[in-house]
């Protein structure tokens, strides 16, 4: 049984779903589409999962049955394009409520006729994956449905402790006194742990309220070589280069972005879903107007954190070194909804879930698969989160996806 650890972080958190919308080159087939997910399901255990609780210990787990938990839609519709508003619509359908796992499954699968070929929106609730174990699950899906190729058995296996992190990843001082300091101020509170049905109603009215614009820019392939090319030149990446344009933009100081840790971790099995990234904020002064010059610091930056382990884990360190009570609350104090002076601190002043003012990018990067015409990344909209982009190149062509909040919180 697997235990909600680090990602008990998305749990009691509204908006954590993304998507993935891909075009396969094989023939829109209802029958085959199911059979495809039932193959996909023996392969994946958290395909059969929906959340269960432990009250004596206040512990969430994966309660794995013994069939599939996708909801499977499958539409009348031939629609085409990939950037066809349909896809969008969906996903907005999809993730405008808040979903209760223990009820329903973490995975929302909808799927149209596109002409010759089949396309497929993957809706996810962050419990299940991150935007790699995503990207990986959909390939897998589309060489099934296109190639017939089986996927293998994944057995998941998550973070379980702080023991996981590399040895030199600790918190830094002042961050773990005040992490201990709220530790105990919300033990001497006392508080009743905060429910899931409490926060699945609260949720409920904030996504309502909560209206999320999405929009798609499409770089073709010809484009994206030169892109790629000129980034070469001036020695940076694709990633340096999004991120200058969003300082510039946008203009914000301070862009979070996420790094994806499997091959620091032992004990991860390929193919495994559940959550192997961490997320870390990129802070600076941009002082100059050419994309390239801003491009160059970023790329200086994003190296100094990476070679830090106590930097690129502190926020996997701040959810390990927690109570979970106090995670759970964190967002909904930190809204004004739930009375805790230490779960408030957390929320504002670690997490900024108070409202929706950072910017973020996560690049999933480049991927070859002759069995995907086309996909997008449909990035997840956290709370502390006013702009956000999706990045994916898939077979030369870069789609940025932007989810942008309809007020401003500033």
């Amino acid at each position: 049984m697997e235990y909600l650890f680090t990602e008990r972080a998305h749990l009691m958190c509204p908006g954590m779903y993304f998507g993935m919308a891909m075009i396969l080159p094989a023939a829109y087939d209802r029958n085959g589409i199911r059979e495809a997910f039932d193959t996909m399901s023996k392969a994946h255990p958290f395909l059969n999962a929906l959340l269960g609780y432990e009250e004596r210990d206040n512990r969430y787990f994966y309660d794995v049955r013994e069939s599939s938990q996708i909801r499977l839609e499958l539409k009348d519709d031939d629609i085409d394009p990939i950037d066809s508003d349909s896809v969008i619509n969906q996903y907005e359908s999809d993730t405008g409520y808040d979903w209760d796992i223990t009820r329903e499954g973490m995975l929302k699968v909808t799927a149209w006729k596109s002409g010759e070929d089949s396309c497929f929106l993957f809706v996810f609730h962050h419990l299940l994956a991150d935007g790699r174990g995503a990207l990986d699950l959909c390939g897998e899906f589309a060489d099934l449905y296109v190639e017939h190729k089986t996927p293998g058995f994944a057995a998941e296996k998550l973070i379980s402790s702080a023991a996981d992190f590399p040895r030199d990843s600790a918190m830094p001082f002042l961050s773990a006194a005040l992490l201990r300091h709220a530790d105990k101020k919300w033990r001497k509170e006392g508080h009743q742990p905060l429910s899931y049905p409490a926060y699945h109603d609260y949720a409920e009215r904030f996504i309502k309220e909560d209206r999320i614009q999405h929009t798609l820019a499409i770089t073709e392939p010809e484009k994206t070589g030169e892109l790629i090319t000129a980034c070469r030149e001036h020695s940076v990446t694709v990633n340096d280069l999004l991120m200058a344009r969003m300082y510039l933009n946008e203009k914000t100081d301070k862009i979070i972005i996420a790094k994806d840790i499997r091959e620091d971790l032992g004990f991860y099995k390929k193919g495994a879903l559940g959550n192997y990234s961490t997320a870390f904020s990129v802070a600076m002064k941009t002082g100059e107007q050419d994309e390239f010059k801003v491009a160059a610091k970023v790329h200086r930056r994003v190296r100094e954190t990476l070679k830090k382990p106590s930097a690129l884990y502190l926020v996997l360190q701040c959810y390990a070194g927690m109570e979970p009570g106090l995670l759970d609350a964190a967002f909904m104090a930190s809204r004004g909804a739930y009375d805790s002076k230490a779960a408030e601190f957390i929320g504002k002043m670690f997490f900024a879930l108070d409202a929706a003012r950072g910017y973020s990018i996560t690049n999933l990067g480049r991927t070859e698969n002759r069995n995907i015409k086309a996909a997008y990344f449909i990035p997840p909209a956290s709370p502390a989160i006013k702009v956000t982009q999706g990045v994916l190149t898939v077979n030369g062509r870069m789609i940025i996806c932007t989810s942008r909040r309809d007020r401003d919180e500033s």
